[in-house]
This record gives structure tokens, sequence and C-alpha cells, in this order.
């Protein structure tokens, strides 16, 4: 699902590089990689033989789906593996199709194809973390001794740094480094609970099938959390967080860049049709719009905490709507956050100066 299917919009606010993770194809192909886990660690526990294993793993990794057989089955069922799983067992022929998905749910699919993609997120949003801390550190470096005047309530203040002014947005960044590195570890588990997250249909053996899956897959192995959604709320918390930190920045860089105030000078500005003498921060300006987008997205996102008993196709479905907007939002933020930061010079200021 994309964030924004609009290809103006998408040059605005868009993200390729996560927008890739959260594409039908991509999801297509975690759902095998997690069916062919499945199998293998289905084979290893006797529960399905080592040749279905393989003829599983090998439909996998060639399968051809029906495109349109799968829309009609997500709009008839409300996911997309019953008829994902029909595709694939047919694709494995007999006499082993029965060995496909078996013990399963469509949900320890979905989550599962899920956390695989977020892994790769995770590992995105943590290298632009790191390099827009890096960029504010050699910014510091080279203008930190620059004295500004500090504002307060929109009013002038005291005379400060550019340093100082740096610290504010590098410090909530280091701060965030750390929450993803911390939770991580919590949002990349596994999803194997079976109709009803007691993994029941695998005679005895489904933490063991579980932990397997986990190692092959290289997610950490946990009990089934189905109707357990806090490891998306926390992350979704994390990425409005994130987004709100980066909107500080932006607007910051708004008023200082401002004619009358002239503190910074940003790379490049937006044009205007009226009026050519214009250079607008509309870079710094998508930095604000992207906070406020997820911290409204992110009370959405948290009603998908309620469901109902063991699992609730309305919470869930939710949460398919709502988590690859918020994800593609900060990844788009950090990236325009960094070419910002990296284009922007501080100019004395001339009222700190008297």
């Amino acid at each position: 699902m994309r964030a924004h299917p609009h290809p103006l919009l998408q040059a605005l606010v868009g993200d390729e590089a996560v927008e890739a993770f959260l594409s039908d194809e991509a999801e297509l192909s975690a759902l095998l990689e997690t069916e062919a886990a499945l199998a293998r660690a289905q084979a290893k526990a006797g529960l399905i033989e080592e040749v279905a294993a393989q003829r599983i793993a090998e439909a996998c990794r060639s399968f051809q789906p029906d495109w349109s057989d799968l829309a009609e089955g997500l709009a008839r069922d409300g996911v997309v593996v019953p008829a994902f799983v029909r595709q694939l067992r047919a694709a494995v022929g007999e006499p082993h199709a029965k060995a496909v998905h078996l013990g399963a749910t469509s949900q320890d699919m979905i989550d599962t194809a899920l956390v695989l993609r977020l892994k790769g997120v995770v590992e995105i949003l943590g290298r632009r973390i790191s390099d827009l801390t890096s960029a504010l550190r050699d910014l510091r470096a080279r203008d930190g001794a620059m004295t500004l005047m500090a504002h307060t309530r929109m009013q002038q203040a005291l005379p400060f740094t550019a340093a100082d002014k740096i610290d504010t947005w590098l410090q909530p960044l280091e701060r965030h480094a750390e929450r993803l590195e911390n939770l991580a570890p919590r949002l990349l588990v596994v999803q194997l609970g079976g109709p009803v997250g007691t993994r029941c249909e695998m005679k005895g053996h489904g933490d063991a099938v579980a932990d397997a899956v986990a190692e092959i897959l290289g997610l950490g192995y946990g009990p089934s959390w189905h109707s357990q959604r806090d490891r998306i709320g926390e992350f979704a918390g994390f990425l409005s967080l994130l987004s709100g930190t980066l909107g500080k920045i932006g607007q910051d860089l708004t008023l200082m860049a401002q004619n009358e105030v002239g503190e910074v000078r940003l790379a490049s500005g937006g044009g205007s049709s009226a009026m050519p003498h214009k250079s607008n921060p509309v870079q710094a300006e998508v930095l604000i719009a992207l906070a406020r987008y997820n911290a409204g997205l992110l009370g959405t996102l948290h009603q998908a905490l309620v469901h109902e008993n063991e699992r609730s196709g309305a919470a869930w479905t939710l949460e398919w709507l709502v988590l690859p907007q918020m994800v593609t939002a900060t990844a788009a933020g950090l990236h325009k956050a960094q070419a910002l930061v990296k284009g922007m010079s501080f100019l004395p200021s001339s009222v700190a100066a008297h």
C-alpha cells in the first residue's frame, strides 16, 4: 500500500526507498518467504515431510501470482491470505499441497510479512538518523560559535550561540537513535499463533516451530501477539516523536529564514507564481506538515490497539491504512532534514550583536 498514490504529491512528500518495502510486490515476497520458512520449520519438527518442505520452497521461489484473483480475494475475505494460499497450493501441487500453511492462520502470515519488511525500514531509519546527527555535528563545528538571538514565546530573549540552537535539534535525535535501537527487538518478532493464538494445531510443536521460523527469518521469538498490538503502537509512537523533532527543526528554520530575521541561509527555496523575488523555505515547511500529519495519524493508529477478544478485522485493517503513511512520512522527513542541514549556514544576528 503506497502512502501517496498521486505522482505529483509523491514528488513532495514521498520516499521511494521505504515505499519499496510497502508495495504489494514486497508484501507478496515476504508472504512467500514466510510460508517457505514455516514449511522448513515444520519439516524439522516432523509435522510435514522434508520433501514437502522442499517442494513448497521451490514453489515459493518460482511463484507467479494472479493479481486479479488476489484482489478479488482481498475484497471478499478482508485479507489476501486465503486467495494467496489457494494459489500457492495449486503451484505446489499434489501430493504436498496440504502441507502448505499447515496450522497457521492469515494473521500469522500478514503480521510476519509486515515485520520482515519493517526490518528493512528500521535499518533505513537508523542510517538516516545517524546521517542527520552527523550533519548537525558538522554544522555545529563550523558555525557553532556564531552569535544569535534566542527567542522565547516568539519574543527576543537573550543572545546565545548557533551551537545552543543546534543542540535543541541534535539531542532529541540522539535519544531517538537510542529509542529505535531499544524498540527494534520488541518490534521485529515473528507472529505464529494458529487459529486462536495458542499454536494448538501443531500438536505440541508450536513453540519449537515458531522458534525455528524466527531463526530462519532472522526475527525475534515470542508468544503469539494477534490481539496484542503494542508493538505496532510503540513503533508508531516512535515515528510520530521523530517526525515531531524534524518538524521542530523545520519550524525554527522557517522563522530564522524570514527576511526581517535573516539568521540562516538555506541552499535553495521555492518560487512564487506572483512574486518572483521570493524564495520560500519549502522543504522546511514540509517537515512541519509531515510532523503534524504523523501526530494526527498516531491517534488513529492507536485506535487499532483496541481488538475485540482474540482478533479484530476492523482494528487490523486500520493498521494497514495508517502505518504505511506514517512510515513514509517519517522517512521523507529524515531525507529532507538532512538535505536542509547540509545546505544551510548560519548568519550573524545583527540584533544579538547589539
